[in-house]
Parts: structure tokens; sequence; C-alpha cells
């Protein structure tokens, strides 16, 4: 496939190769029934050096159109020399270790996602404890019931399992994307405790990751180790992008747009609204997450949450409890563990 302009009229998540800037591809792929619908992978070439920003899901079908992707520029999977990683997740990182195994390069993944990433990999590790466990604190035994009879309780490892550890953790600070070619490393928490973005600051570009997408606010702390107040971490991480130069986003999930600065502010603005809007579900009688969440709109349309499927009922809990622990952090409430279940009030 040749290489296409990014400014393309083309749906952001069709198959292709897409320009960016000089030396720069965006190429997204295929994600399994995913609302997301793709996950973009950035090549990064001078013609004879290459590294892959995410690499995409383990899937026979994401492989291929990563090697029609890359063919098109000139290259194939085995000339991919780095993976430089934004967060474990597995759209984001399994496929490159599948392509480590078979063609070498080294993978680069920011050092706070090391323990979420030897949960994820451990023998006997059921599917999602952590967040059943934060399930149960929020009182959403319903959302607990329908996740365990459609995964399953019990503990699995499989060969389909590829969370093996990285070549290098990444620590903030310059990293040499091709030679001659150097990318900032700054570490954005609160999608997940070690996530990453990359400065490209000759380009003006900014390899966003998860961290800022243009359509849809990312899931806050969904990993197997859970962080103490994601929510905190993720706008100060967002308040981190804001200040620095503007550029264009070059996001994992959705079109490459003009300013971060002005996606950022967006964001912002929405996570003090439902703050306020999540604060007064309390000052109305509810008292844990789950209540809270129960009369609160989701997604675009105001949905509300018996109409989300189990997985993005769970992520709709967990998301209204880090603005609860947030707002007693902030002491606009207050919160008790009675029984395990965490419950919250006006202070």
């Amino acid at each position: 496939m040749e290489p296409l302009d990014e400014d393309s009229s083309r749906h952001w998540a069709e198959p292709g190769v897409y320009r960016v800037a000089p030396g720069v591809y965006r190429i997204p792929l295929p994600l399994p029934h995913d609302a997301l619908r793709a996950v973009n992978v950035y090549a990064v070439t001078d013609g004879e050096s290459l590294t892959l920003i995410d690499s995409g899901w383990a899937l026979t079908e994401a492989r291929e159109q990563l090697a029609a992707g890359l063919k098109g520029i000139g290259a194939g999977l085995g000339d991919v020399g780095q993976f430089l990683v934004t967060h474990v997740h597995r759209d984001h990182y399994t496929l490159a270790v599948t392509l480590r195994r078979e063609f070498g390069g080294t993978i680069a993944l920011g050092e706070h996602e090391e323990p979420s990433l030897k949960l994820a990999g451990a023998p006997g590790t059921a599917p999602m404890a952590a967040q059943v466990r934060l399930l149960h604190q929020a009182g959403a035994e319903p959302v607990v019931e329908e996740l365990t009879a459609l995964f399953g309780e019990s503990p699995r490892r499989t060969a389909e399992d590829v969370w093996e550890e990285p070549d290098v953790w990444l620590t903030p600070g310059r990293r040499a994307a091709l030679p001659g070619r150097e990318l900032e490393v700054v570490h954005t928490p609160g999608h997940t405790a070690g996530h990453v973005v990359f400065v490209d600051d000759p380009a003006g570009l900014l390899f966003t990751g998860d961290h800022v997408l243009p359509h849809i606010t990312p899931s806050i702390g969904f990993q197997p180790a859970p962080a103490e107040l994601p929510l905190r971490q993720y706008l100060g991480s967002l308040r981190l992008v804001r200040e620095m130069p503007d550029r264009r986003m070059l996001p994992a999930h959705g079109e490459v747009s003009p300013s971060v600065h002005e996606r950022v502010d967006e964001l912002l603005a929405h996570h003090d609204h439902r703050l306020a809007e999540i604060g007064e579900t309390i000052a109305r009688g509810a008292s844990t997450a789950y209540e809270s969440a129960l009369r609160l709109g989701w997604t675009r349309r105001a949905r509300k949450l018996t109409e989300l499927d189990p997985f993005n009922k769970m992520l709709a809990v967990l998301e209204t409890g880090a603005h609860l622990d947030l707002l007693v952090a902030q002491d606009r409430l207050a919160a008790t563990d009675t029984d395990g279940i965490r419950r919250y009030t006006l202070p």
C-alpha cells in the first residue's frame, strides 16, 4: 500500500499508512470487539533505521496490517529496531513482544509499569482481579456477577499471554529514536501508573498514547496494580502537558490533531464538571460509587449505566470511584469503609 497524506478524508481507523510529518507515519491496526475501532502505531524512520511508537495487539490481522503498512514505506517487520511503548495495555504492548521473539529488536516501557506487568504475567492470576476487588468496594455486586458470567472465575495463564518484560525501563529524559533524532520521554501517570508520552521537539509533535485522545476521556487507573488517587495523577499529568509548548497531537486512538493544548483544556473542563456532578449525586442520596454511577449519564449519548456492556459498566463504576476518592482528598466529601464497602457522605 502506498502512503497517504494525513489530511486524507478517509476515516482515521481505515487501514493504510499515513504521512504525519517527514519520517513519521501513522499505521492504524485493528482491535478485537472494541469500540475504539483501532490503535495507531507510529513509524519513525530515516530510511535505514526504524522505531515504532506502540505496537498494537498481538493479533494475526494486526500483524498483517502492520507488515503491509511498513512495506508501503520500504520496510518490513524485521527492520524494527525498537518499540517505544506508551503504556502496558494489551493493545499497545503485546504485538511488540511477539515480534521481538521472532525478529529481535528492543522494547522500552515506562518504569512505573513494572508492578502491573509482573501481575499481568504471574501464573494463576485471575482476570481483572484488582478491578473485581474495587467493584466490591464500590458496592457493585451486580457488575461483578456480570463480569464473572462473561469471563469466569478461574485463574488463567495461557500461551496467548505475552507479558514479558521490556529490554529497557524508561525514565524521564532523552531517548534516541533514530541516529540523530531524539525524543523526550515524559511520565504522565493516570491512565496507567507508568504511562509516558514522547515529545519530538524539532518536529513539533507529541505522541500522546492514551493520555490525551481527541474524542474520548481515557479510562482512569485500569491496571493490575491499582494506584492511589489515579484521577489526581491524571489531572496533574494533563496540567504538566498544558505547561509544555503546544504541539501537534499524535494520539493512540483517533485522528492527528493540530493542538494538544486545545484538547487538554477540554479534558480538564470535563473533569471539573464531572467532579461537581458526581459530588451532587452524593448530596442527593447516593452513598457508593455504584449508586452514584447509576445516576449519571455515560458516553456522549448520556446512556444509563444499565445500558452499557459489563466491561464498560466496570470502567464506569471505577471511574466514578476515582472521582469520589479525589473529592474526599479535596475535603469535599467524607468516606467510611464498612464491611468492605466504601460509603461517601457530605463532610
